[in-house]
This record gives structure tokens, C-alpha cells and sequence, in this order.
């Protein structure tokens, strides 16, 4: 008997066992043919078996490939918003946005000379419109559109491109300030009045009109844009240069007198005495009367004799004016100790006081007096005794109305 402990049980001849790590073995006796034969039938189960585990991991590899490409597929298609097989074909499908809008859009200038198709690509890549081809059909289905004016809007975004074109046409979708310069404004007035509404710093202003350039003031200012700053009301854009505000205003007087056909050496010459009748006179009705009188002084060899002029020339009121101050020689400005018209015009004049100038009206008139300062109304005399008589009303009213 062995003394060895066997694992497992013995096994006759002629009998089949299984190997304990896969593969098969036969019991067999020494040199015998049979158990060779089975041995080449098993190694070639075992290579049957492992080509089965080898195509179960590609497959199972295969598999996860799959779904790590779907995957990354998702996210790319999910990223490029289905731009990728086809998504762009889609996109361009939405040619007009349902409306009705929604706040948030950015602003939008509108400038002059702008084509639909030109308003259509501002709109579109403010994000207001869907396409150019939708707000052109709309603005030329519109009979108004030629009518939208350059400027800012503040419209809304993804907008029906009809709604679009109705927003531009309507004022207020316009994004601007509203500056109104009153007839017989002077210059440094005109400063302030642009720095209250659009919060540009005096200083700035100043600076600006000291460029005869840069505001295209017309050389025969000689540098002084006072009287040239056309009063009238002005729409201005936000960030819009101070020199681009006063060269605004300047066009304005330049096209009028243009338009009036006053010979361009006259300009200064119209506006000075223009400024005078401005600043003089109360009704508009006395304007033409008071230009006469201001004629027919010059024409005399008088002088002048306009408290305005001595008191824009001292830069005070005329109401702080006093006899000391109209016999000051040294101020250019004053007309009873100089002939002649002052360096410059003294305010701003409007269009009336303008046209009374270019047409005066008839009469011998070299004197006029207000005889009733709540009123303005004025009295015109061509003698000296009845111009006095006329100042002592003036003195009777201020007596009445002193307290």
C-alpha cells in the first residue's frame, strides 16, 4: 500500500477524467495509441473555447466603443445647438421671429442713407430680427418706411420684423436728448443749457468751441462762435461729441442764411445787428421797426447807444447796468462811447429778428424806449424831445410799479 494520500480517486484503465484546469485527461497505460488521439481532440476544444472568450471580449469592446461615440455624439449635437447633420438647413428655416419681443435687446443707430437692408442687418445682429430678408420685405411693405430717421432706437429683441419697422417709425423708440436753445440765448448760456441735458461738463463745451474746425464755425466768426449757435430745438444722440452738438447748431445758421441768399461777407455783419434786435426788442412786431432805427443810427454817424451790447461786453445783466458803465470807453462792447456795430453779435437771434434785418421796415425812427417793462410795449421817435417824452412814461410806470 502507498503511503501517499491521493487528491483524487484512482482510475481504471480505459477511464476519462477531467482535469482540474480545463483541460481533459485520459488515464491511460504507456504507449498506447488511443489516449494520443484524444489528446488532439482536446487541445483543439481548448483552442475552440478560446477563440469563443476572445470573440466575447471584442464583442463586449465593440459594445463600449459604441456607446462612448454615441455619447460624445450627444454631447457635440447637444454643444453645436443641432447645427451638425442637418441642424443648419433647419436654422435657416426661421427667416421672422412670432413677436411679440422681449426686453434686453441693445441699442441701435439708424444712420443717414441707411437702405432696409442695411436697417435689416443692424436689427438682425443687435439680435432684434430673425433675418435681413424678413425686415426688408416688411419695410418695403410699409409705405411709411422712408420716412424712419437716422438715430438711436431702443427696441426689443427677437421682434416681429413688421413690428420692427413700426417701432423705427415711431418717435418714441428713439433713444435721445432734447436740447431747446431760446432766441437771444448768448453763447456761455448755450453751454450750460447742453450741459444740463446731456451731462457734458462745461469745460468740455468751452474747449470744443475754442476749434473753429472742429465745429466748422465759417471764417468770417473770426474764431467766436457767439451768435452762431442757431436757437432752436435739438435732438441729440447719447455720446455724441460736444463738437459735433456745436457744429450742429452752426449748420444751422449757415443753411438758413444760405437759404435766405445773404452774401457769405454779410453773414457776421446780419447776425450782429440781428443779435441787437434780438436782445432789444420785446414784440415781434417791433423787430423790423427797431432794425430800421439801428440802420438809420449807422447810417447817421450815431452811435448806438443799446444797453444789451454795454452789458454783454461787461458780462453782467442789463438790469445791473449803470450810467458809470455806459461811460466806460474801454469796453468794446459799448455802443454809447463806440460807432459802430460791437466786435461781435451779443446773443443768439431767431429767425424774426433775422428777417427783420434782411427786410427792415420804412420809417425815420433813430430812438426807441419800452414804456412798460411787464408788457414790452415800446415806443419809436425820430426827434430827440419825443423820445424824451417817451422815457418819462417809462419813468411814470417804473414810479407805479415800484413797490
Amino acid at each position: 500500500m502507498s503511503n501517499q494520500t491521493e487528491w483524487w480517486a484512482p482510475v481504471k484503465p480505459d477511464e476519462s477524467v477531467t482535469e482540474l484546469f480545463g483541460g481533459d485527461r485520459v488515464a491511460t497505460t504507456p504507449g498506447a495509441p488511443e489516449p494520443r488521439k484524444r489528446s488532439r481532440s482536446s487541445g483543439r476544444k481548448r483552442e475552440e473555447r478560446m477563440r469563443k472568450q476572445r470573440r466575447r471580449r471584442s464583442v463586449a469592446v465593440l459594445i463600449v466603443a459604441l456607446v462612448l461615440v454615441a455619447g460624445a455624439g450627444y454631447v457635440v449635437v447637444s454643444l453645436m445647438g443641432g447645427t451638425l447633420f442637418g441642424g443648419a438647413s433647419q436654422a435657416r428655416e426661421v427667416t421672422d421671429y412670432p413677436g411679440p419681443g422681449r426686453p434686453g435687446a441693445p441699442t441701435v443707430t439708424i444712420s443717414t442713407g441707411d437702405s432696409g437692408a442695411a436697417m435689416g442687418t443692424t436689427l438682425r445682429d443687435a439680435g432684434i430680427v430673425a433675418s435681413v430678408s424678413a425686415f426688408s420685405e416688411a419695410f418695403d411693405a410699409n409705405p411709411d418706411a422712408a420716412l424712419i430717421q437716422p438715430g438711436t432706437y431702443q427696441l426689443l429683441l427677437e421682434m416681429k420684423a413688421e413690428d420692427a419697422v413700426r417701432a423705427l417709425l415711431d418717435p418714441g423708440s428713439r433713444v435721445s436728448m432734447k436740447v431747446t436753445i431760446p432766441e437771444g440765448f448768448t453763447a456761455e448760456q448755450i453751454y450750460n443749457r447742453i450741459n444740463e441735458v446731456t451731462l457734458i461738463s462745461v469745460d468740455e463745451i468751452r474747449a470744443a468751441a475754442a476749434d473753429p474746425a472742429a465745429i466748422g464755425l465759417p471764417a468770417e466768426a473770426n474764431g467766436n462762435p457767439e451768435g452762431w449757435l442757431f436757437p432752436t430745438t435739438y435732438q441729440i444722440e447719447p455720446n455724441t461729441a460736444p463738437a459735433a452738438i456745436l457744429g450742429q447748431m452752426i449748420a444751422q445758421t449757415v443753411d438758413m442764411l444760405t437759404a435766405k441768399a445773404v452774401p457769405q461777407d454779410q453773414w457776421q455783419e446780419v447776425l450782429t445787428k440781428a443779435s441787437l434786435v434780438e436782445r432789444e426788442a420785446k414784440a415781434d412786431g417791433d423787430r423790423p421797426m427797431m432794425a430800421r432805427a439801428i440802420q438809420n443810427r449807422l447810417d447817421r454817424g450815431m452811435t448806438l447807444d443799446i444797453d444789451a451790447s454795454v452789458a454783454y461786453g461787461l458780462g453782467i445783466p442789463g438790469t445791473q447796468l449803470t450810467r458809470e458803465h455806459t461811460q466806460d470807453p474801454s469796453n468794446p462792447y459799448n455802443g454809447y462811447k463806440n460807432l459802430g456795430l460791437p466786435p461781435s453779435p451779443i446773443a443768439s437771434p431767431g429767425q424774426t429778428s433775422i428777417d427783420a434785418v434782411l427786410s427792415p421796415a420804412d420809417g425815420p425812427w433813430v430812438f426807441w424806449v419800452a414804456i412798460n417793462l411787464d408788457t414790452g410795449e415800446t415806443r419809436f421817435a425820430e426827434k430827440y424831445d419825443e423820445h424824451q417824452e417817451n422815457v418819462a412814461l417809462l419813468r411814470q410806470w417804473q414810479e407805479e410799479n415800484s413797490g
